[in-house]
């Protein structure tokens, strides 16, 4: 008798550790096959989540189970969700009804366009770049500007995260607080000492940071040289400008790497060859470094440079015409050593 029930009980509990592990692993056991991104937009249905996650679970009908059982097709929220292998069903579908979804980093670098930046970026949201566009060319009406390209003093040079998810008016909050804390006390009192307006000095800022390549240490002198340019009512005649201007006929879809003296001509305002005084704005989107280097730009007496092909990407500076002809020579003679057009 004694035996019977004993033979009962480890029936039992074989069993019940049988359902108890199938219950375990349909639950919590690993059932990501190999780590990825699973994207669910606003409005999905529960059979387009099931269908972004097929590749990724093991076993597609457990994760289906589970997550009907904890009501996913009702209650879930949209994003981009890491799956990472060890993650059991319980944990994935949590994390969808949570919305504990995943930033994504976004590289704004120095574009000349706003439209051009929005296209870039855009592949990496829920919105199509026609959305981005609208709302934030709403934005800029509602800060009195024209259109999007109003607002590229807003942005700096840098990586950022935002959520599959971020909407126009999320990102660009993201970068009008980054502007509002740039803009401290003491850069607003160099702002004022300067004489320049604000669309000035990030046009200025723009400039300098295309001819200085983005380098930190010849940023200050750059700027000190175009403000002695300026002051002395002379045209600034940056290159840089000329090649925006022809970017922005072609919609930046093509470029050119060397300006020519056929270029200088191209009819813009933002042709400093063409027209005197600074650009109605920045050529570029910039980086602070640049424009802090436009508020402490160097006292210096230059008014000429030239890039030094002994020291690729930076500069010779001079005061005087005759010495900046030796160095454009040369540097010309160089372009052309290279085949460079």
């Amino acid at each position: 008798m004694k035996k019977a029930i004993l033979i009962i009980i480890l029936l039992v509990f074989v069993i019940g550790g049988f359902f108890g592990l199938r219950f375990y692993n349909k639950y919590y056991g690993n059932n990501v096959e190999k780590d990825g991104y699973v994207l669910i937009p606003h409005n999905a249905s529960f059979k387009q989540i099931l269908d972004s996650t097929a590749k990724y679970v093991k076993d597609k009908e457990s994760f289906e189970i589970v997550a009907k059982s904890k009501d996913l097709e009702k209650y879930f929220k949209p994003g981009r969700y890491h799956f990472q292998k060890g993650l059991g069903n319980t944990n994935l579908v949590n994390m969808i009804k949570a919305g504990n979804q995943t930033e994504n980093s976004f590289r704004i670098g120095d574009f000349g366009d706003m439209y051009q930046m929005i296209g870039k970026v855009t592949k990496k949201t829920e919105l199509d770049s026609l959305k981005f566009v609208n709302d934030l060319n709403a934005i800029a009406t509602e800060k009195g500007y024209k259109n999007a390209e109003d607002l590229k003093k807003y942005l700096f040079i840098d990586t950022y995260n935002f959520y599959w998810t971020v909407t126009p008016k999320e990102f660009f909050k993201k970068f009008e607080d980054q502007y509002n804390e740039f803009w401290t006390s003491e850069r607003k009192t160099k702002e004022q000492e300067s004489g320049l307006t604000r669309e000035q000095i990030y046009a200025l800022a723009s400039i300098v940071y295309k001819e200085s390549g983005g380098k930190k240490d010849e940023m200050e002198t750059i700027a000190g040289l175009y403000l002695n340019r300026y002051r002395k009512g002379m045209k600034l005649q940056s290159d840089p400008t000329v090649i925006y201007a022809i970017n922005k006929q072609t919609n930046f879809k093509e470029t050119i790497k060397r300006v020519f003296y056929k270029h200088l001509s191209t009819p813009s305002p933002y042709n400093t060859y063409a027209n005197a005084g600074i650009p109605p704005g920045p050529i570029c989107i910039v980086d602070k470094n640049s424009v802090d280097a436009v508020l402490n730009a160097e006292k210096n007496n230059y008014i000429f440079m030239c890039a030094d092909p002994a020291r690729f990407g930076y500069h010779k500076f001079t005061a005087s015409a005759e010495e900046h002809a030796i160095n454009a020579k040369a540097y010309q003679n160089w372009l052309n050593s290279k085949n460079i057009k």
